[in-house]
């Protein structure tokens, strides 16, 4: 099978991270996946939620916003906001990144702090949800060490993608139009030590089976294996570094899928 995009069927769009992509919150970055772009924030306030205080829940709280611009769909999407109420897919997606990544954080070791994240797509080639829990984790890692917690409060990286069968053939990280016509699509959230966060899969028209799930599940860890890898040549890299205030460069490019996989300067 020859797919839309010219790509083999165990291949990953390009990625690239910009980091520190906006000057105000704790840790930015703009994660591109193929022509999907989105802008994830964290930011920290030193409070937490009423129903936790309420209920003398020890420790912090993370919870994540997400949202698309009107015009980031090939036909503009009504802004939400004029329609005074999220829907469910925006709830449903929010929920998903702040549990990707409240489970690799450890709450009680961030005090009585709440973080937020908020995740903005910019443009969308398909793989939204993937690409915010990958570029929101990242970020939460350069947060982390900008906030100097006495102790790293997360415990490992997390990170997400897309496999489906497409026209029978079982591929990595679909793109729009391929997500539009697969006959099975799946969302995988792992963490790099092999332990799923989430598995959100759906056949559209005939059920798969199970030689086909274990095809796809192998085709997310070889993915998901070469993103980590990316992640920590980006965290690494902000680490070598020493931060400054000033706005940094929206357009500076400090990692690719190509860099992951050979030696590079950060």
């Amino acid at each position: 099978m020859k797919r839309i995009d010219g790509r083999k069927f165990d291949e990953l769009r390009k990625i690239k991270f910009s980091k520190d992509y906006l000057a105000h919150p704790l840790a930015s970055t703009l994660i591109e996946v193929g022509g999907t772009k989105v802008v994830c924030a964290v930011s920290m306030e030193n409070r937490v939620p009423p129903w936790m205080r309420q209920q003398n829940v020890p420790g912090g709280w993370l919870t994540c916003e997400y949202g698309m611009l009107p015009a980031s769909t090939h036909s503009r999407m009504r802004r939400e906001a004029s329609s005074g109420k999220q829907g469910g897919r925006t709830v449903e997606i929010q929920r998903l990144i702040g549990r990707s990544l409240r489970g690799v954080l450890d709450l009680q070791k961030i005090g009585q702090n709440t973080i937020h994240i908020d995740c903005d797509v910019l443009d969308a080639d398909g793989g939204t949800r993937c690409a915010g829990i990958t570029g929101a984790a990242t970020a939460l890692h350069l947060a982390m060490k900008s906030a100097k917690f006495k102790k790293n409060p997360i415990n490992e990286l997390v990170a997400a993608i897309s496999v489906g069968i497409v026209e029978g053939q079982a591929v990595l990280d679909l793109c729009y139009e391929e997500d539009c016509g697969a006959d099975v699509d799946m969302n995988i959230v792992m963490t790099e030590s092999g332990k799923f966060i989430e598995i959100q899969g759906t056949a559209e028209e005939q059920p798969f089976s199970r030689d086909q799930f274990n095809e796809m599940m192998n085709l997310a860890e070889k993915g998901l294996k070469e993103i980590f890898e990316l992640q920590h040549k980006i965290i690494n890299g902000d680490l070598k570094k020493k931060s400054s205030p000033k706005r940094m460069n929206p357009n500076k490019e400090i990692g690719s899928m190509g860099d992951a996989l050979g030696d590079i300067k950060l």
